[in-house]
């Protein structure tokens, strides 16, 4: 494993073991919270917790994330519409009207579904060992969460559940054009958007605003499970690519169930056994893939954290700071061959 390329790989499984560990604690809440209500919480608690975080670094002279440019806003905005409101709206359509297993099969098909979008669409260089990996990984969900008591039909209320995961597909897709950026200030306002909108969604819905204590649980959940681990998702998906980063991220169903063991005395189950061996077998496929072969940069300016690697060897003013900085800079055309995957250097043509 080459884990100069490989390491970004383990923010990916982190932000999925934060996120994983949110389904069994949020049925903690449940009790207290609508669901619809406990989503707006969630995605608010990790916009205003970041907010804070953010503004409590202070002003420096020596920023240490790109800001959003213009140009991203627009990307931003789509990623909120489709993972923020498309989605959530067609998965509650879709659950009001199909059994429990049905929605968690067809919601494990958001890896697959996201390794699509960025191959068709946004033409990521997805190879045969990451679409295996992915298969495995969508294996392994549908063991942990088959029902052969349910009964399981095609129906619209599944073909809604199944557009939500294409809706959380273009999301990870679209955010990954803008990965370049502060990870926390896009987590930040997806969070904060979101939040409004679902919390509302829940109210008109009939949901009610819960007591002080579920409210604090909920917005503290929501910044550590969906704030924190969306800052480390948006960081893979910079230096890994979205296909990649969402095979990581696709463990975090199994993470939520590993974690209901203890937290909601649920039983360790044969298909939870082979869950595991196949959510291995998948992570081991991705983190020991190499891809190598000739390839050329061509001439590109743009602005994001960096180092002074073979790929950034630009002139200086003399006042952009130690290194890791930031600061626009421009790469020169140049060809040569080296193991990469598809980060913000390596979104070339196959």
């Amino acid at each position: 494993m080459d884990l100069r390329i490989q390491r970004y790989a383990f923010l990916a499984l982190a932000a999925a073991v934060l996120f994983g560990a949110s389904t069994p604690l949020a049925k903690l809440l449940l009790g207290e919270v609508s669901p619809v209500v406990l989503a707006g919480l969630l995605y608010l608690g990790s916009g205003f917790g970041l907010a804070l975080l953010r503004f409590a670094r202070g002003p420096d002279p020596h920023p240490r994330e790109a800001p959003l440019a213009a140009r991203d806003w627009g990307w931003l905005a789509g990623a909120i519409l489709a993972g923020g409101v498309a989605a959530p709206v067609l998965l509650l359509w879709g659950l009001a009207g199909s059994g429990a297993a049905e929605a968690s099969l067809l919601l494990n098909f958001e890896g697959v579904m996201t390794a699509l979008v960025a191959a068709a669409f946004f033409r990521e260089a997805v190879g045969a060992r990451v679409w295996l990996a992915a298969l495995v990984m969508l294996s392994g969900g549908i063991l942990l969460a088959y029902d052969p008591g349910a009964p399981l039909a095609f129906s619209p209320q599944a073909l809604a559940i199944t557009g939500a995961c294409l809706g959380w597909a273009v999301d990870n897709n679209l955010t990954r054009k803008i990965s370049g950026a502060d990870p926390v200030v896009i987590a930040m306002v997806k969070g904060i958007v979101a939040g409004s909108f679902n919390l509302m969604l829940g109210l008109a819905l009939g949901g009610t605003f819960p007591v002080p204590g579920p409210v604090a649980g909920a917005l503290v959940l929501g910044f550590v499970a969906y704030g924190i681990s969306l800052v480390l998702f948006i960081y893979a998906l910079r230096h890994l690519g979205s296909a990649r980063t969402g095979a990581h991220f696709s463990t975090a169903p199994f993470i939520g169930a590993v974690l209901a063991v203890p937290l909601l005395g649920e039983p360790v189950t044969p298909s939870l056994l082979a869950a595991a061996a196949l959510m291995a077998i998948a992570t081991w496929l991705v983190l020991t893939e190499s891809h190598t072969h000739e390839h050329e940069h061509g001439h590109l300016v743009h602005s994001h954290r960096h180092v002074h690697d073979e790929h950034h060897r630009h002139v200086h003013r003399g006042d952009e700071g130690p290194e890791p900085h930031v600061h626009e800079h421009a790469h020169e055309p140049m060809r040569h061959a080296h193991p990469h995957v598809p980060d913000l250097h390596h979104r070339h043509d196959h």
